[in-house]
């Protein structure tokens, strides 16, 4: 397992949201250099000057860098992302459109509606199950059971009827 990422801000004023996130806050402007300290920088000042020499310091030093509102100096994108348990639903525009591509992140959760998550740890259940019965996972019909009433049935939290589904459909 990974260990969680050490998060560090560095900027004159940060805002009392960020910092209670537990992240390390250092209250002062940016210096030259300093972006060789990290692994991975994300410049979002608002100041267009100050993101590009952020941005230019990180890609002298080998790091890989966001720099937000302006795709060609960022060595990596963020896409939006919708989780719910073990699903996640990412969506990128390139770079072209943030605004779009959180609209499509909000419309697809939206469409994929509550208990994605717990439907995901459902299915890998049966799917476990059905492997250890060792019957092969491929001649199960997946998607008649995600067409059918399974989603309808964990969004509604009734976890039994979709368990029962589940044996039914899984052997």
């Amino acid at each position: 397992m990974t260990e969680p990422a050490e998060v560090t801000v560095v900027a004159p004023e940060v805002d009392p949201e960020i910092e209670a996130l537990g992240v390390a806050v250092e209250r002062r402007a940016y210096e030259p250099g300093l972006a060789g300290r990290f692994r991975l920088v994300v410049t979002a000042t608002g100041v267009a000057e100050v993101d590009r020499a952020v941005a230019d310091d990180a890609e002298r030093a080998g790091v890989w860098v966001n720099s937000a509102d302006d795709p060609q100096h960022c060595t990596f994108i963020l896409p939006s992302v919708h989780r719910d348990g073990a699903v996640s639903i990412a969506v990128s525009t390139g770079g072209a459109s943030p605004a779009l591509a959180s609209w499509l992140r909000r419309r697809l959760g939206q469409a994929a509606g509550p208990g994605l998550g717990r439907l995901a740890e459902l299915l890998e259940e049966a799917r476990r199950r059905a492997q250890a019965d060792g019957r092969p996972t491929a001649s199960i019909d997946w998607a008649a059971l995600l067409d059918g009433d399974l989603p309808r049935l964990v969004a509604a939290g009734d976890l039994d009827a979709a368990r029962d589904l589940l044996r039914r459909a899984t052997g």
